[in-house]
């Protein structure tokens, strides 16, 4: 019996490339063999169709799970979030603020508006909370009440004076610091409640005349880092719970310098008062700061005498 002999081919044929919505005829007559190598063609070409498409689909939805599982986390572990510091706005300061905290080991939050900006950055270890910075939900959600410090980074002077306005009403005791670019915008943060104002512009103009008038001092000073990992620190030692051995002792009397090898060149009274480079007989008491340059390990070997932290 000749192939030519089965006229439910035919049918079949039809069927295939009326479900596959290929067509209902060809340019030219097939015979029953070119119907049956169309038909294998046709399922063949669907099934690698099919194929693709299931493999683009399960790589969006594992990105897309991925995200929401990173997202869940991470508001997972801002709800135990405390004693942390808010950055608001991921822009270049906001960046460099946050390569800060990590060389020190601070936890953080970043509040970034730009979805675009979030999503590129999801796959560093950085808490991100996407919304206005200026609302009062969003800085709860962040955990603005139990926060230690804010830094707000925005490049607008209002939009930064309405997070201190904001941040202030929910948190009266924590220490704020904001970006400012003019001097009225100054003045008018600090009436708000801002700790402490910094203009990237001002600093950034001292530091290149710095480098003209005075170019060793600058190269001499960027030998000595604030982070743990380089030759040479300087920290600040806080004298919350001395010993009673060494209450109202002066520097001489603990024997800082004999036992340690760092070197204190500051002292802070607990009224605010800076004293630079500090004499011997100067009494270490309660609620003071030290200023302290050494290596790490003779700061290690400081805190251990005096059984305090550093901020």
């Amino acid at each position: 019996m000749l192939i030519d002999d089965y006229p439910f081919i035919d049918s079949l044929y039809m069927t295939i490339i009326t479900v596959s919505s290929v067509g209902f005829g060809e340019v030219h007559g097939l015979s029953v063999a070119g119907k049956i190598f169309t038909s294998f063609l046709i399922l063949f070409g669907l099934g690698t169709l099919a194929y693709v498409i299931s493999i683009i689909t399960t790589i969006i939805f594992e990105g897309q799970l991925n995200y929401f599982i990173r997202g869940y986390n991470k508001k997972s572990r801002r709800k135990k979030m405390e004693n942390h510091v808010i950055i608001c706005g991921y822009g270049r300061n906001g960046q460099q603020a946050a390569e800060e905290l990590i060389a020190h080991k601070h936890s953080f939050v970043v509040i970034e508006e730009n979805h675009e900006l979030v999503l590129d950055n999801m796959d560093k270890n950085i808490r991100f909370i996407e919304g206005n910075a200026t609302e009062d939900e969003t800085l709860i959600k962040a955990g603005i009440k139990t926060a230690k410090s804010l830094i707000t980074t925005l490049p607008n002077d209002t939009d930064n004076l309405f997070v201190v306005l904001t941040a202030r009403s929910l948190n009266k005791d924590m220490t704020i610091i904001s970006r400012a670019s003019s001097k009225s915008s100054e003045k008018k943060l600090k009436i708000a409640g801002v700790s402490n104002v910094v203009m990237p512009e001002k600093v950034g103009g001292a530091h290149m005349a710095t480098l003209v008038t005075s170019p060793d001092v600058i190269e001499f000073l960027e030998h000595v880092s604030v982070r743990g990992d380089a030759p040479t620190n300087l920290v600040e030692i806080i004298c919350s719970q001395l010993p009673k051995e060494h209450l109202n002792k002066s520097i001489y009397e603990i024997g800082v310098r004999k036992k340690t090898g760092a070197n204190i060149i500051g002292f802070k009274t607990p009224d605010g008062e800076y004293i630079i480079n500090p004499t011997p007989d100067t009494k270490v008491i309660p609620n003071s700061k030290l200023f302290v340059l050494g290596t790490p390990e003779q700061i290690t070997e400081m805190k251990e005498i005096f059984r305090s932290g550093t901020e």
